[in-house]
């Protein structure tokens, strides 16, 4: 049994927005108000990250079309005793999916946890997803 951290992504569209910086405002403030509901306060909430196809350069994964806009939050736990990679994936999809019903939700990225430090993380891209 070992203990890891996940974190997973998941979309949130939300409505009603003029600029990413109010989509992603209504989107975390959304995520967090459903995680409170299902008293999962311990979920860390983080805007997502997108790479710039031309120059390769982060920023923030918030897009407004019209009044729409789709944000991409990191949703970030701890999960112990869990058997195995696969075992703490699914147990952390479970929890979150508890709060955010129709959410996909996508593991980005699990460490292991070694004596209380983390240790080398797999990352969860489209090749080894």
């Amino acid at each position: 049994m070992g203990d890891y951290i996940v974190v997973l992504e998941a979309p949130i569209i939300v409505r009603d927005v003029e600029t990413p910086e109010d989509a992603i405002n209504v989107a975390v403030s959304k995520v967090a108000k459903a995680l409170n509901k299902e008293k999962l306060d311990f979920v860390k909430v983080e805007i997502g990250y997108s790479q710039c196809p031309v120059c390769g350069s982060p920023f923030e994964s918030a897009f407004v079309i019209g009044s729409v806009g789709l944000v991409g939050i990191y949703l970030t736990l701890k999960v112990f005793n869990a058997q195995s990679l696969e075992h703490a994936e699914r147990i952390a999809k479970a929890v979150v999916g508890k709060a955010l019903k129709r959410v996909p939700l996508k593991v980005f990225e699990i460490k292991e946890i070694h004596n209380g430090r983390e240790g080398e993380g797999v990352h969860f891209d489209e090749e080894n997803a």
